[in-house]
């Protein structure tokens, strides 16, 4: 199938939407499995390690109280136990967790999602050094991968799963932080629609309006000329992160539709509708995959219009970025990304 037609029709369908099942751990897990949560975190072993720009707020009362995922380590009866990771930048280690249940039993039973059992993001609280990657689970239900933090600072850790079991599947997004010892400066998430990474332009286009569906479409170059061989990656031809700067509450979306199969290319366009909740400011991820290495291209949008405001005043919506800014500079490959399995900038 002519892939510019396929990517036509496909990134038509694409969505991106907060999620809005997610309910805080206190309210939505009875008192015994907290219990068992308790029990279970006393006799684990693992180390333990804990853990903006400021938009318009301009959001509506009903757009402020909805829930979103990816803010608590609790949901749906599910447990994101502490993270095990290096203590410090430049060492050596891995990086492991384990996901208890309602029972305080570690959960080994994972439906697939995406072509793969777990996804796990990793990201600066500034919003750099952001990681998406695949570890592989032990038979005791411990998570882990190689791991070595390039920087210090404050991470967010998501993982982003859905368990296999008789009742109605959901995505669950649990996120922990992890603070990694050594001085570094934060970084200030400025506002830009064009990312260059590995020598690939990308370029945003589309404007984003608070609580109604906003048409976003990335356009893929490499030395002037666009792309158009982009490659199926985790059964799409792009992936979408969101981080709601402020909060970091995640949105990690994959296009809806047929999915492409093996040999199918598209490009340079990545086309994808955006719901997001609140007004402010948002930090996005697009991951491309291109002759077999994955790329992540950052942007920074804002948004200050909400539906309301913007049908009694169409003026008040704003583009993400009328005036591009300079993009943050790549950083070093994680293990992830040199395995294939992973990606990060």
């Amino acid at each position: 199938m002519n892939t510019a037609t396929r990517l036509g029709a496909y990134g038509a369908g694409l969505a991106l939407v907060f999620g809005g099942a997610f309910v805080a751990a206190d309210a939505g897990v009875p008192q015994s499995t907290v219990s068992n949560w308790t029990n279970e975190a006393k006799g684990h072993d693992m180390d333990s390690t804990t853990g903006g720009h400021g938009g318009h707020d301009a959001s509506t009362p009903a757009q402020t109280s909805a829930a979103v995922p990816g803010v608590t380590s609790a949901h749906g009866g599910y447990l994101l136990m502490p993270v095990a990771a290096p203590a410090e930048a430049d060492r050596a280690g891995d990086l492991s967790f384990r996901i208890l249940d309602a029972d305080g039993q570690a959960l080994t039973s994972f439906a697939t999602s995406h072509e793969r059992l777990l996804h796990l993001i990793v990201v600066r609280t500034d919003g750099t050094e952001f990681r998406h990657v695949h570890p592989t689970m032990d038979a005791d239900g411990t998570w882990s991968l190689p791991w070595q933090w390039s920087e210090a600072g404050t991470y967010r850790i998501y993982a982003d799963f859905v368990p296999d079991t008789d009742e109605t599947r959901e995505t669950i997004t649990l996120t922990r932080t992890v603070e990694v010892a050594g001085q570094f400066t934060p970084a200030t998430p400025e506002a830009t629609n064009t990312a260059t990474v590995d020598g690939y332009t990308v370029d945003l286009t589309g404007q984003v309006t608070a609580g109604s569906s906003s048409e976003l479409t990335f356009t893929v170059s490499k030395d002037g000329k666009p792309v158009t061989n982009l490659e199926p990656y985790l059964g799409a031809f792009g992936h979408l992160v969101a981080l709601r700067d402020g909060d970091l509450a995640f949105l990690h979306v994959h296009p809806e539709g047929d999915e492409p199969t093996q040999g199918d290319t598209a490009g340079p366009d990545v086309g994808f509708v955006a719901e997001l909740p609140t007004a402010g400011r948002y930090l996005l991820y697009l991951d491309f995959q291109v002759d077999g290495k994955v790329h992540s291209a950052p942007f920074v949008v804002d948004t200050t219009a909400t539906a309301t405001d913007e049908a009694g005043h169409a003026d008040s919506t704003h583009a993400n970025n009328e005036t591009p800014a300079d993009p943050k500079p790549d950083t070093d490959a994680d293990p992830g990304a040199e395995s294939g399995d992973g990606h990060g900038h």
